[in-house]
């Protein structure tokens, strides 16, 4: 049964409280009647009930929102003072200095995006700022668009601080009441002036990029004293924007916690990918770039454009290399977390991937291609972000990343200039 103190911070709808609840909570103030209270959407004429009432669409999986109901919250209350940090890892100079930007911009009230390099550890560069907040009695989320990126990051963070810590997506468990929220983006939409701070990770990551609803979620779900904080590897406009107005403070990490810099990607042609594929073959390049990679024992990570695509490319790996353990995820995988372990644990040794895994999962020592990476699927930030799962770890800071593709386009030169950029102004030649 959920207590009281589970709704602090939160946001329902009538038909979500009972009588009694609805006579402890707040009604929540109307700003704009002709749209959705809880995640500002217009109301449109053909989603009119046969009452006259409006009611919204875009956020009816988190319970129906009517123009003609309150809504209604509990506010936030604060949570016992503590020590909450128990990681006693250390950081590089280049992390400390973040980190120490990011507590004074704490003090300051000053949100802040912080810009670094996949694999320049911007987890650990958050400790200190969360430990912070938490120990004064704050509460934290830390939001992110993926679930896969939620559920990794939960796991470290259960590891790292003493306090309870939930984890809400939409197939996560009934939420009770913690000091540290890691969750989706989406489930911001259910918090209402919940938190002193919020931190969005991936925020250049499809669904939260250029969509209003979410911008909507993180400003309603922090305090009105809170502050945000925007952590991202490759930048958005409507970020850049708030930078040059001056409504974000700007830090930036260019260099990977190792010291060594981004791998930049290797083009290589590819013709011809799906005819070969309807007869279980595979393109010349591609079969001997596997070949060649296979005989190193690194493990081996494969991305298509398409689930049909990848589907098909796994099974026909499996025909062309029958030594090898060979499986295949995609956002409709059900167990792709046990798969992604597997892959981890070097019990698969080939896994190929749609862009479900093109950020928030680190395996050592990987190497990695990009078939069809001329596909209009692959975005200059997924092709960074796929390439910035290469050379993650101490024991191999390098690695290969091939970029298979029939004829080069726009996003792919612009990820190969950003790569070398960052890697100009981290000091490398």
């Amino acid at each position: 049964m959920t207590e009281i103190q589970d709704y602090y911070g939160r946001l329902f709808t009538k038909g979500q409280l009972t009588d009694s609840e609805r006579q402890l909570a707040s009604i929540l103030p109307i700003i704009n009647p002709n749209a959705c209270p809880r995640c500002a959407t217009p109301y449109f004429d053909n989603h009119q009930l046969p009452s006259g009432a409006y009611y919204c669409r875009e956020c009816i999986l988190l319970g129906r929102v009517r123009s003609d109901q309150e809504l209604y919250y509990f506010s936030q209350k604060a949570f016992p003072k503590q020590d909450s940090l128990k990681w006693q890892g250390e950081l590089t100079p280049y992390q400390a200095q973040i980190s120490q930007a990011l507590c004074q911009a704490v003090d300051e009230n000053r949100p802040s995006l912080v810009h670094a390099v996949t694999g320049a550890g911007k987890t650990e560069m958050i400790y200190a700022v969360v430990a912070k907040v938490l120990d004064q009695g704050g509460a934290v989320c830390i939001a992110t668009p993926r679930i896969d990126v939620c559920i990794e990051l939960h796991k470290r963070l259960v590891q790292d601080f003493n306090c309870p810590i939930a984890l809400l997506h939409g197939e996560s468990e009934v939420y009770s009441r913690t000091p540290l929220v890691i969750a989706t983006t989406h489930q911001l939409l259910k918090f209402y002036r919940a938190f002193d701070l919020l931190i969005i990770d991936e925020v250049d990551a499809f669904p939260y990029a250029d969509n209003p609803m979410l911008y909507q979620a993180v400003d309603q779900s922090t305090k009105e004293d809170g502050l945000q904080l925007f952590l991202t590897a490759t930048s958005t406009d409507e970020l850049d924007k708030k930078v040059k107005d001056g409504r974000l403070q700007p830090l930036k990490l260019p260099r990977r916690f190792h010291g060594n810099p981004l791998v930049v990607p290797q083009k290589v042609w590819l013709q011809g990918l799906e005819k070969k594929l309807k007869k279980d073959q595979l393109p010349r390049s591609l079969k001997s770039h596997i070949t060649r990679q296979r005989q190193t024992g690194f493990p081996l990570l494969l991305f298509a454009p398409e689930i049909k695509i990848g589907q098909k490319l796994a099974t026909v790996l499996e025909k062309l290399f029958p030594d090898e353990n060979i499986s295949f995820v995609s956002s409709q995988t059900e167990n792709r977390l046990d798969i992604v372990e597997g892959f981890r644990n070097k019990d698969i040794t080939i896994l190929v991937s749609t862009t479900i895994l093109e950020r928030g999962v680190t395996i050592p020592c990987v190497d990695v291609m990009v078939v069809e990476a001329n596909h209009r699927l692959y975005t200059s930030s997924s092709l960074i972000q796929i390439g910035g799962r290469v050379g993650r770890s101490m024991e191999r800071p390098t690695g290969d990343l091939l970029f298979f593709m029939e004829g080069s386009n726009r996003a792919i030169e612009k990820a190969i200039a950003e790569i070398k950029t960052m890697n100009q102004e981290a000091g490398y030649d």
